[in-house]
């Protein structure tokens, strides 16, 4: 429930006041004087203020003047009493700050009114820093979320090109043993030579296949996630 805090002198009009809000469902604290009412303020941090103007020691101007001065109270919503309703007063009000005036005598419904509006009012602020808190939030996820996704696809990208110059070295090795077989069968002069070096021709091209075989299983393997995988059990490295 909200902490309102009324400052006025009258203690008639200060129980009805009381008495109004509460049925209301409303917390309130209670000044008799402008110097206790600040006290108050500055202590209990209400979310609105009623005050009447002329009341003793601080007078409602002063106490708004000193309010607006305080860093944890500059925003508390204040609402004047007066009986003196003339354009001067609103005036100056206005000039430090006055969220709203009423006027003596008051109705119930008037001072709920002004009540309920004012403290919705200041909820608007604090939706709105909520909403813009969440929307921070989700795109501070959003941007780690991509930081990861391109740590993955770098890393991806690091383990496929190390890859890449594996299979190189394996598939240059049996290529280069098929070039030597074939020279060498070409300069073969006995049946036994030509046969050795057939064999020689035919590992070494098995040997070539099953190297192109495991680069199809490399590359269903070598997905981001699998990857990922593979190095946070270190079954890959980047060299």
């Amino acid at each position: 429930m909200s902490l309102i805090l009324v400052i006025e002198d009258e203690t008639q009009i200060l129980s009805n006041l009381q008495e109004i809000l509460e049925l209301a469902d409303f917390n309130v604290i209670t000044a008799v004087d402008g110097t206790t009412g600040l006290q108050l303020a500055k202590n209990k941090n209400p979310d609105l203020i009623i005050c009447d103007i002329m009341i003793p020691g601080l007078n409602g101007y002063e106490v708004l003047q000193k309010l607006r001065q305080e860093p944890k109270c500059a925003d508390i919503p204040l609402i004047f009493l007066t009986a003196r309703a003339n354009r001067s007063d609103l005036r100056e009000g206005m000039c430090l700050g006055a969220d709203d005036y009423i006027t003596k005598p008051f109705q119930p419904l008037e001072i709920l009114q002004a009540v309920k509006a004012r403290l919705k009012k200041r909820l608007i602020p604090g939706q709105a820093y909520l909403k813009e808190a969440r929307k921070s939030a989700k795109l501070q996820q959003e941007i780690k979320t991509n930081q990861i996704e391109l740590q993955n696809s770098n890393e991806l990208a690091q383990v496929r090109e190390s890859l890449l110059r594996k299979v190189s070295i394996d598939l240059s090795n049996p290529v280069s043993n098929i070039n030597m077989a074939i020279c060498m069968l070409k300069e073969a002069k006995t049946e036994k030579q030509r046969d050795r070096y057939l064999s020689i021709l035919q590992q070494e091209c098995r040997r070539e296949i099953e190297i192109l075989n495991e680069i199809d299983s490399l590359r269903e393997l070598l997905s981001a996630e699998n990857t990922k995988l593979l190095r946070d059990y270190k079954l890959l490295e980047v060299n």
